[in-house]
């Protein structure tokens, strides 16, 4: 039957309702033709779907399907945030880990939900305490670091020098002559020092420096196994002579009222030589006084002799030498904690009484022996022993790197590795405390030294192994100057000048460095104490993780049996001549047998 006005035809009595096989097959239908019809669109906009034949932008229908059915089985809650440049930002990822954290929660059963969801709050817990228990440590930490710094320190005492004052009294000719002195000793002064220059000449590390007593010399000796002596003021080598010695020059010092024309060395391979200096810039000969069978880091000149001073090495050994003898050397001491010896690496003569020596080394007391009476039989010869009390039964193994006499010999002052540096009244008796105590620095990777600075040894310097100089306030014990030293990260030696505002330094840098108090102002110790509390920090945790440490004989034995094979040394021209004939009954029988240079090796 036909349809009338173009109206559908009307079947089963004209009710107007259709079968239920005759309404899917319509919606079939109908969903075939949206589907043509939305192809059909596609292929007439080639442009839009990114080519001429619009291939590319055919859709998907089953992919569309899969792609709505996750999105339905997360709840069409993902909304994801791109940058600008595409990529999807951090808040972005969030939402989506938990939304896949969520969906993985409601896919679980009931009692796996309840038990993960209890457990995660556990954890969390966990986490909170564990981030709280830290946090309560770290607050511990800086109080106690805090704590430490601010320790056993005085306050400072008022300026002693005034420049002003000062000068006036000096233009009429009032204290002329203890101008200088007050000047050196000025904290103004300390707190503007700054680097002057550097003297350039050595190839290795710079171990020693040292003034000659009217302070217009400067003696060097290095790795390089050279001894320089520099024109400090012109910055210039007047004479550089080979050393005689084999391996690591430790100490080069001129002989007081000799003239500057003898000079006195020591040096790894346990040799003491000494070198005899022209007045025409040159070094006429260098011989072996004295040998020891370890390294000998350090020489004590008697203040009054052109022609005596001491000597102590690895082997516990102190010699005393006078070169008006036919055999120079003569064993004064072998220093002993009970039967065991102790090996030095530090000596000083007392200059207020310099029948008085100090030694230090292997362990942490500090020994005064009187020359005239050192009786082994009669507590090993010692005259007293001084100890800072914490350390006396301390299980660590405590060892002092150098030690120095005040000016007028009052006073004592010990380095200790790892350790503070702590300050004797050399008067007191056996086995007193120390006085005082310097602290922030680090004494680990070398043996560092230790000085006075000042006529009146007003302030103690040190280096440290983290590269700065320190120079505390005797009295009060606080660090008023703070200054960057050598590029290669320790300082260890450090030489005042005999009469002038300054001092001169070295360490694992191939220069010595010159310091004068010409900064415009006092300096601000910037980050001084974030160095300080670094330094005490790495101290302790070396502590707990090398409580042993190899022992330098041990080193010793084995530099022996790794001999570096190279070529003997050919003398530059206008090196002295070696002369082996002051050697000493009293030396060590190996004495060609001492180790090989090493560089720049801690003892």
């Amino acid at each position: 039957m036909a349809a009338a006005d173009g109206e559908p035809a009307v079947l089963n009595g004209g009710s107007g309702e259709k079968e239920p096989g005759e309404e899917e097959k319509e919606e079939d239908a109908s969903g075939s033709r949206d589907v043509r019809a939305q192809c059909s669109a596609l292929d007439a906009a080639p442009a839009e779907a990114g080519g001429p034949s619009g291939d590319k932008a055919m859709p998907d229908v089953a992919a569309e399907k899969e792609e709505e059915e996750d999105t339905d089985s997360m709840d069409g809650s993902v909304l994801y945030s791109l940058t600008e440049d595409g990529r999807e930002s951090e808040g972005g990822r969030r939402e989506r880990d938990e939304d896949k954290r969520a969906a993985r929660k409601r896919n679980r059963p009931d009692g796996g939900a309840t038990r993960s969801s209890s457990s995660d709050e556990d954890d969390e817990d966990e986490e909170e305490e564990e981030e709280r228990q830290q946090q309560q440590q770290q607050e511990e930490d800086d109080e106690a670091m805090e704590a430490w710094l601010g320790a056993e320190l005085s306050d400072l005492r008022g300026p002693t020098w005034r420049a002003v004052p000062s000068l006036r009294s000096r233009e009429i000719g009032r204290d002329s002559r203890q101008f200088v002195r007050r000047v050196c000793g000025a904290r103004g002064l300390v707190q503007r020092l700054e680097l002057q220059g550097r003297l350039e000449r050595h190839t290795g590390c710079v171990n020693t420096v040292h003034f000659n007593p009217s302070g217009t010399r400067l003696a060097s000796g290095s790795d390089d196994l050279r001894v320089v002596i520099w024109d400090w003021a012109v910055r210039s080598a007047v004479l550089e002579f080979d050393s005689g010695h084999k391996s690591n020059v430790f100490q080069a010092k001129f002989l007081p009222h000799s003239g500057d024309s003898t000079l006195a060395m020591c040096a790894r391979d346990g040799q003491i030589r000494v070198a005899e200096l022209s007045a025409t810039q040159r070094c006429k000969n260098t011989k072996r006084v004295a040998q020891h069978k370890g390294a000998a880091h350090k020489l004590a000149l008697d203040p009054d002799s052109p022609c005596s001073f001491l000597s102590a090495g690895e082997d516990a050994v102190v010699f005393g030498i006078d070169l008006r003898l036919d055999r120079p050397a003569n064993k004064l001491a072998v220093v002993k904690e009970g039967d065991k010896k102790v090996g030095l690496y530090t000596i000083y003569v007392n200059p207020a009484r310099t029948h008085h020596f100090a030694v230090g080394g292997r362990d942490q007391y500090v020994r005064i022996y009187d020359q005239r009476k050192i009786n082994e039989s009669d507590n090993n010869g010692v005259l007293k022993k001084f100890c800072p009390s914490h350390l006396v039964s301390s299980e660590s193994k405590t060892n002092i790197t150098c030690l120095v006499y005040s000016h007028d010999g009052a006073e004592l002052l010990a380095s200790y590795n790892d350790e503070d540096i702590y300050l004797f009244d050399s008067n007191h008796s056996d086995g007193a405390d120390y006085r005082r105590r310097y602290k922030g620095h680090r004494n680990n990777a070398t043996v560092k030294g230790v000085n006075f600075y000042g006529p009146c040894s007003e302030f103690v310097v040190s280096g440290s192994d983290c590269g700065h100089i320190y120079l505390w306030d005797k009295y009060s014990a606080r660090v008023v100057q703070f200054m960057e030293g050598d590029r290669g990260g320790v300082v260890n030696c450090l030489e005042p000048h005999p009469h002038l505002p300054g001092m001169a330094t070295s360490g694992l840098d191939h220069d010595i460095k010159l310091w004068a108090p010409t900064a415009e102002s006092p300096t601000g110790l910037k980050g001084l104490k974030e160095v300080m509390k670094k330094n005490k920090r790495e101290r302790d945790e070396d502590s707990v993780r090398h409580e042993d440490q190899y022992d330098t004989q041990l080193l010793w034995f084995l530099m022996r049996h790794m001999r570096n094979r190279r070529p003997a040394r050919r003398p530059r021209e206008g090196d002295a001549e070696t002369d082996e004939s002051w050697s000493s009954p009293d030396s060590s029988d190996e004495e060609e047998g001492g180790p090989d240079h090493v560089q720049c090796m801690s003892s």
